[in-house]
């Protein structure tokens, strides 16, 4: 999984239509304001059957998939082979079609580009220094070019490097950027605010994504951007930034399409911006804060950078796993289960000899969830109505890759895609009574997600860090961009046996000292029982969907409503 503050996440995106007449609001209890409530509604005619994921089938099929002979399962590597050829013994030896037409696989054509950036970064100006690589910054290459030069490229201070008509907000409005350096603040100016109604108040829109603020800047014709590290906003601390530092990234091969690339891309540390400013003549807390209110207007910072960046680059393909149960009434509409592939493969040893990144809980959980899921749909006593597609993407943790690619090239359309259930880091430490609802208020999707929960005896708590900005960091992103609903979930941290004060512990333990390191492995300490309570959730919702005609919609509000109305006239 990309970084994220909270490291539980189970994104479950589910995606569907118009015409649901299953609106009743999700509701804060008021006898304890952190559980969620809805009313219940009335479940298609769904057939009632015993099909359940089994805790036995979990167990198998993540023991695999996190095992070291898969060696990280990384794209481009031995360990991507394995992977894909152990999916399809799964599928074929489960009964799954191929989803993609004669094949289980879908080609994603992409670009590794290694970047060993310049030790050093010159600063001119009235004053003149040098910036240390890794310890104060962090850049790479994106252009697939065997060198990239910065000389003496001035720095433009462009606020949040957001353009948000509907905000009425455009940090570039009369800026000059092109072929410069523009260092933007991460997250969006409602992180400052104590209006909840500006932008979003706490809970991060997309324009605070770090993502954006790059694309953006290269429409903005920049030749590089800078954006300044802060810990609370960006949801993670700069050590996560710093794995970067000499690494490869993944992007798509968009050689027939080509746009504008900016030459470097990275981040800077909160005391690199107040030294860049201080050089500027300016104060870096005051700007923030100017920068973060209606009215603000960049500037140039009378300083320029020099560095340099060295690159590798390999052009190769990966894979989209695809495999599907066919509707038996309506097989042109699906409802798409999703989880990616793909972990970060073999690295540095840890004080343990261990260099195989097994990825057990990210995402070895979720690519076994679709299996298990799977399972139980073999095991309904009827075939579902509308498709069952099983979809394991490469290269969520280069950017979300595989699923992107996905969204531009959908094997079923987006018009008849009726839902989208994306499964990334399931429990690994025991169940609990909670799930997380992350963005709330996205679609109607969640009112199906609290009525299975109440069946099951559990209850859906608010996201506790909005500001994060969770909702756009797995791969349901993709789908919710093309305006096919999305529901995303966490972890929760109520342990059934342990409570809630222990579960928290054991999130943050995981959180500190399992997730992106080589022990997320499946061992002693790895629990199965919270990921099949959750899959069995995911079941349920899917297994609603399959029989019946519900479309559900995205809510007033959300910025993914306008996108899918465009397309869906029903």
């Amino acid at each position: 999984m990309l970084p994220k503050t909270n490291f539980w996440i189970l994104p479950l995106s589910l995606a569907l239509l118009s015409g649901c007449k299953t609106s009743n609001p999700v509701q804060t209890d008021a006898a304890n304001p952190t559980q969620t409530t809805a009313t219940p509604t009335t479940d298609a005619a769904a057939p009632i059957a015993s099909a359940k994921v089994t805790e036995d089938s979990y167990r198998l099929y993540v023991t695999a998939l996190a095992a070291d002979d898969l060696e990280g399962r990384k794209p481009f590597t031995n360990g991507e082979k394995k992977t894909l050829a152990y999916l399809e013994r799964e599928a074929k030896a489960l009964g799954l079609e191929p989803g993609n037409g004669n094949s289980y696989l879908q080609e994603v054509p992409m670009v590794e580009i290694t970047s060993a950036p310049a030790p050093t970064m010159q600063v001119k100006g009235k004053q003149s220094f040098e910036l240390k690589g890794l310890e104060e910054y962090v850049v790479w290459a994106k252009r697939p070019e065997v060198n990239s030069t910065i000389q003496e490229s001035e720095l433009v201070f462009a606020g949040f490097g957001i353009v948000a008509p509907e905000y009425n907000w455009n940090d570039y409005a009369g800026l000059d950027v092109k072929d410069k350096i523009v260092v933007v603040l991460v997250s969006d100016p409602g992180f400052y605010s104590a209006d909840p109604t500006f932008f979003k108040g706490r809970t991060m829109t997309y324009y605070g994504r770090w993502t954006y603020k790059l694309e953006e800047a290269a429409r903005q014709g920049a030749k590089g951007c800078l954006i300044v590290h802060a810990t609370e906003p960006a949801g993670y601390g700069f050590q996560v930034v710093q794995n970067n530092w000499n690494a490869s990234r993944f992007y798509l091969d968009n050689r027939n399409k080509p746009t504008y690339k900016c030459a470097m891309e990275g981040w800077v540390t909160t005391p690199v911006a107040e030294r860049l400013f201080s050089a500027a003549g300016k104060n870096f807390q005051a700007e923030l804060q100017r920068a973060a209110k209606p009215g603000f207007k960049g500037m140039p910072l009378g300083l320029t950078v020099s560095t340099s960046i060295q690159a590798k680059v390999k052009y190769d393909k990966s894979y989209n796993f695809i495999a599907k149960i066919s509707g038996s009434k309506r097989p042109d509409e699906a409802i798409v289960y999703s989880a990616h592939w793909d972990h970060l493969g073999i690295g540095k040893k840890d004080a343990q000899n261990d260099s195989i990144y097994n990825g057990a809980a990210d995402n070895a959980s979720g690519t076994a969830g679709l299996l298990a899921v799977a399972k139980a749909f073999k095991a309904l006593p009827q075939k579902p109505e509308r498709n069952i597609v099983f979809l394991s993407v490469t290269a969520e943790e280069q950017g979300l890759l595989g699923s992107a690619h996905y969204a531009e090239n959908p094997v079923f359309a987006k018009e008849k895609t009726v839902a989208n259930l994306n499964i990334d880091m399931l429990n690994p430490y025991g169940a609990t009574k909670d799930m997380v609802l992350i963005g709330q208020g996205q679609s109607e999707l969640e009112e199906i997600l609290a009525e299975e929960a109440k069946k099951a005896g559990r209850y859906l708590a608010p996201d506790p860090t909005p500001e994060a900005g969770l909702y756009y960091r797995s791969d349901h992103f993709n789908f919710a961009k093309t305006g096919v609903p999305a529901l995303f979930t966490g972890m929760g941290t109520d342990h059934v046996q342990l409570g809630p004060a222990e579960g928290k512990k054991l999130l943050a333990n995981f959180t500190a000292n399992i997730y992106h390191k080589q022990n997320d492995e499946v061992n002693a300490a790895f629990k199965f029982d919270g990921a099949v309570a959750d899959l069995q959730l995911l079941f349920q919702m899917g297994r609603r969907l399959a029989f019946s005609n519900q479309w559900p919609q995205w809510k007033a509000g959300s910025e993914f409503k306008a996108v899918r109305e465009k397309y869906m006239k029903r």
